[in-house]
């Protein structure tokens, strides 16, 4: 039997319908010609641009090889879980098409992250936003999407090389996943399957758009500082100059040997920096008690305990304030893993899907987010687009 292909609200597709403005569907990653189901699910076309956010599951460099989707440009990433029709997913591959009658888009792939040359990203950039200008002068929204590879240990640094060359330009993004093994992540562009790099799209729309971030943590007045660290590999060998696994348990009331990502989802550490709080997300305990981070952290940082506000309740009046004058037509999301295990910990998970559901969400759990400069962790970012003005006012 066939493997049933969704649209974005979970109904089963069968023949061609009308484009609509976000194209979605979503396949189970092991189904037989994946590819092509889900390129048949999106339509015709043409697209501008499709993304592809693919299980790890998924035949990757199969899917990477796939001429399904005809002339159009593909981009994608592993995942650490899928958010598809039906809400948080697993062993999907989502697809998600810009048609080219609303959007234009420029994806650049971005090699080797250990070795970036920032003033040519920032002239690529530069000519790439122009070029689109050029194309549409009419169109005036805009925005950057980055997909990067998660275990590169390099979002920081990437994220601040290319705010210098997007400008005024809003730019969100997910690092690529692994499910929860953290072993290796790939980004798709093109033909290619790659690590230690990562996929950059500029697009231009006549669509309104809303870059967002948000979370749900709250600093307490518990603090500590790192007195030990490898800031290169984000590992912290010790805090308040005690083993850091240890130290961390015992802030917490809890027995070393008990940490697991279900406790750093829930005791997340925060930073502050430029007046607001940002996420330090432990990825896991090394085995001989050091503290992986998922983003940068260095020696002398002091870290606050964060404790996280009502998950749904959250959840529910931020995407609720994106409709605030007209609800989005969908929306393209980068969500941590750690968000989707503390649903999982605290049975919320079908509640989160519900609302990811009615609002239209695509997208996956990351190893991390992008906003604008800086690489950050705990958060949903992403962007809502919105059905385009019609000439003389009203929505089309």
């Amino acid at each position: 039997m066939d493997t049933p292909v969704k649209d974005q609200s979970g109904t089963p597709l069968g023949g061609l319908a009308a484009l609509p403005l976000v194209a979605t569907a979503s396949v189970a990653a092991d189904a037989p010609d994946a590819v092509a189901q889900l390129a048949a699910a999106l339509g015709a076309g043409p697209f501008a641009l499709v993304i592809l956010f693919a299980s790890p599951a998924a035949d990757i460099r199969g899917l990477a090889a796939s001429a399904a989707f005809g002339l159009a440009p593909v981009i994608g990433c592993t995942t650490a879980g899928e958010i598809s029709g039906e809400g948080y997913s697993e062993g999907q591959i989502v697809a998600v098409g810009l048609p080219a009658a609303h959007f234009a888009a420029d994806p650049i792939l971005i090699r080797d992250l250990g070795a970036l040359d920032g003033q040519r990203l920032i002239n690529t950039l530069i000519r790439s936003r122009q070029d689109l200008m050029r194309q549409h002068p009419v169109w005036d929204s805009e925005f950057a999407f980055l997909m990067v590879d998660g275990l590169s240990i390099r979002e920081d640094e990437l994220a601040s090389a290319l705010a210098s060359g997007l400008g005024p330009v809003p730019l969100f993004g997910g690092s690529a996943g692994d499910g929860t093994r953290f072993k290796e992540t790939f980004v798709l562009h093109g033909g290619e399957v790659l690590q230690n790099a990562a996929v950059l799209a500029m697009v231009r729309t006549d669509c309104r758009v809303r870059v967002f971030n948000l979370d749900h943590l709250v600093p307490t007045e518990t603090r500590m500082v790192v007195t030990e660290a490898e800031p290169a590999r984000r590992i912290v060998r010790r805090i308040n100059a005690e083993p850091a696994a240890r130290e961390y348990a015992r802030l917490l009331g809890k027995d070393p040997a008990q940490l697991t990502t279900f406790t750093f989802a829930a005791h997340p550490v925060v930073v502050r920096i430029g007046g607001k709080h940002h996420v330090r997300a432990i990825q896991q305990v090394a085995e001989n008690g050091d503290l992986v981070f998922f983003s940068a952290i260095d020696e002398g940082l002091v870290l606050t305990l964060a404790e996280p506000q009502d998950m749904v309740a959250h959840l529910e009046r931020e995407l609720a304030a994106l409709s605030q004058g007209g609800a989005p037509a969908a929306i393209i999301a980068c969500d941590c893993i750690l968000r989707r295990m503390e649903a999982l910990e605290k049975q919320k998970s079908g509640a989160v899907s519900a609302l990811l559901r009615r609002h239209r969400v695509a997208g996956f759990s990351t190893y991390g987010e992008q906003l604008n400069s800086m690489h950050v962790n705990q958060t949903m970012t992403g962007v809502a687009i919105y059905p385009p003005e019609r000439q003389g006012g009203g929505r089309v």
